[in-house]
């Protein structure tokens, strides 16, 4: 700092003010008389303003090691996040180098007693958990599992909330009656407890590549041209019954940026994010 302070008095150029910077505080050094060449500039006054401290975010990924959920990881990642998973099995089986950058968390979501100190120092959680079976199980898995999550969350104090519901397909709603009636449940509390910091997306059929076990699926075979195809069939999406059946498949890719993006951008509008909304903030650029 006197080497700073010297070179200014010592200085003959015109310097109308400069910042230093510190740690925990701004200084501002104001010279006297820039009209003033044929003579030194001198520090007459000195003026501090006080900068908080940079904060850190954590996010933490439920579900991270699924499908959707390691390529939110990966997104994260390459935002310069920390990020934490936590996942019934704990230790992500993928072998890219990323995932040694996560911190992998093993507890069950309906027992959260067991996993709520994981939650500790984050400021946002983005939610992945859904399965398929019976219609008892598909409840407990899309619906409680989540709501003890988002429950926990915002007695944590957690900012942001993102959930990753699904698109509302209406036959198919009853088929998979406990899997809809699950996320809809959901989708209530996180809207009840996170009314500013609660983001739903809505995707429909996501696709990219899916590992199972050591073999890797190409889901954008199908997914990449049929979502070319049915983004120019919009208003056969107004037909009742079955116009929901043409909403178009959904990157993996995208719905993790918008996720990810979702999480820790402030003013990212909280509530219902559709297809067209997650296509839409995919393709802006990231703060």
């Amino acid at each position: 700092m006197r080497t700073i302070v010297s070179r200014l008095i010592h200085s003959k150029q015109s310097i109308s003010g400069l910042y230093v910077a510190t740690t925990s505080r701004v200084v501002r050094y104001l010279s006297n008389d820039s009209n003033k060449v044929d003579e030194p500039h001198k520090v007459e006054e000195a003026e501090t303003v006080d900068v908080p401290p940079a904060t850190s975010e954590k996010l933490l990924v439920l579900g991270g090691n699924g499908f959707v959920g390691s390529h939110i990881c990966r997104e994260a990642l390459d935002r310069g996040l920390p990020v934490a998973s936590l996942s019934r099995s704990g230790l992500s089986s993928l072998h890219d180098s990323w995932a040694n950058n996560v911190i992998w968390h093993q507890g069950n979501l309906l027992s959260p007693d067991s996993w709520k100190e994981v939650l500790n120092g984050a400021t946002a959680v983005i939610s992945c958990v859904g399965g398929f079976g019976s219609n008892s199980y598909m409840y407990k898995i899309n619906g409680t599992a989540n709501i003890n999550a988002i429950r926990a969350a915002s007695e944590k104090g957690v900012k942001r909330f993102v959930y990753i519901s699904a698109a509302d397909f209406s036959v198919a709603n009853y088929l998979l009656q406990g899997y809809y009636e699950g996320k809809k449940a959901a989708e209530t509390e996180l809207l009840t407890k996170f009314p500013y910091g609660g983001v739903i997306l809505r995707p429909g059929f996501i696709y990219g590549t899916r590992t199972i076990g050591s073999v890797k699926v190409p889901l954008g075979i199908v997914g990449s041209p049929l979502e070319m195809v049915l983004q120019h069939t919009k208003p056969l999406t107004k037909l009742p019954l079955v116009g929901s059946l043409f909403t178009p498949p959904v990157n993996v890719t995208a719905v993790a940026k918008v996720a990810v993006r979702a999480a820790t951008d402030p003013v990212f509008p909280p509530g219902i994010i559709d297809v067209d909304g997650i296509l839409r903030y995919s393709q802006q650029k990231l703060r």
